[in-house]
């Protein structure tokens, strides 16, 4: 769109990444540091990432920025950025993507907005919430939060191009099987306990319920429920899939689900995903992509086994279920409307 975009970021989460450290690249064309992290140690096992070169290039540079955009706050970097924000008198926008409620990591969270969290936001010119599910947590995490300030605003669904049918069913020897999927952290905030009891009770043995994702502290737990429920010839558990795989899985699919007990879960991007590759979801009430999905795209149903059950039996015997990505969600609409955030906020 024309605008000059720098990247501050940090060389890993897990794991480094293999790229020049501490310095400028152009990446697609866009400044980009990857800032090293003083411990991959701090950064993996405790979400600690300490870019430590990070002040010594933000207090030269921010002064010439006219915005700022933080994505999550409660890191290291965005303290940082805060206060010399705040020193340059330089305007900024806070997206938390999902990490604004303290019901993961309570005390640290607390801790962290104690120390600066609260400031970040407080100050921050524009909120920038994925759903209505996100937003009203704003306000009971930061009670003097200004309403007003929050956007809503959906994640941005980009795939250049999807892979061909029948790919994954080759590999998996799932040819003339339905699939039913579920593709996310293994995670038991996630409602796949409540998933796998409702595919129970469907008993077609053509079919298969394919789990994909890393496990989240709950795959012993899931491999339990399904061994005594006898489900191990009908369930696959692939792992954590991505890029090409990621898209086969989505594609070959006959009916995604995200059946989401907790009462939290900011959006649910897999499921968006899903629909751009043209499968037909279910997601349950709780999801906070549930107000941006059309009659077409798929079901919306309660976080209980015969409401996931009965949606499941529908979309695969209907067949009246013709999803496409939806505009909303489209990535040219999301950078026009963050054009217009930033300008408004300039203003």
């Amino acid at each position: 769109m024309g605008h000059d975009v720098t990247v501050y970021t940090t060389d890993g989460f897990k794991r480094r990444v293999k790229i020049e450290k501490n310095r400028l690249v152009d990446v697609d064309g866009i400044r980009t540091y990857y800032f090293r992290n003083l411990s991959m140690y701090l950064t993996a096992n405790f979400n600690l990432p300490l870019p430590y070169y990070l002040p010594v290039v933000a207090a030269k540079e921010l002064k010439s920025f006219d915005i700022i955009h933080i994505h999550e706050h409660r890191t290291f970097l965005a303290a940082v950025i805060y206060l010399l924000a705040t020193r340059y008198n330089i305007p900024y926008i806070v997206q938390p993507h999902g990490s604004a409620p303290r019901m993961i990591k309570a005390w640290q969270k607390r801790l962290f907005d104690i120390l600066v969290g609260n400031r970040i936001i407080y100050n921050a010119k524009r909120i920038i919430a994925s759903s209505k599910i996100e937003s009203q947590y704003y306000k009971k995490v930061y009670p003097k939060l200004n309403e007003k300030i929050i956007v809503r605003l959906p994640n941005p669904v980009n795939i250049p191009k999807t892979p061909p049918e029948g790919s994954f069913r080759k590999k998996w020897g799932l040819k003339d099987d339905q699939i039913v999927l579920y593709l996310g952290r293994i995670h038991e905030r996630k409602g796949l306990d409540l998933l796998v009891r409702a595919f129970n009770q469907i008993k077609d043995d053509k079919l298969k319920l394919v789990i994909a994702g890393p496990d989240d502290h709950h795959l012993k737990r899931l491999k339990k429920l399904i061994s005594d429920l006898r489900l191990g010839d009908r369930i696959i558990l692939t792992g954590p899939l991505y890029g090409l795989d990621k898209f086969e899985v989505l594609v070959d699919a006959d009916v995604f689900i995200l059946p989401s007990s907790d009462k939290y879960e900011s959006f649910g991007m897999a499921a968006a995903e899903a629909i751009a590759c043209g499968t037909p979801v279910v997601v349950t009430s709780n999801c906070g992509i549930s107000e941006w999905i059309d009659s077409t795209a798929g079901l919306i149903v309660e976080a209980d086994e015969k409401s996931i059950k009965d949606a499941i039996t529908k979309i695969l015997k209907s067949g009246s279920f013709h999803p496409k990505t939806p505009r909303v969600f489209k990535i040219e609409r999301i950078a026009r409307k963050f054009d217009e955030i930033y300008k408004d906020t300039i203003k």
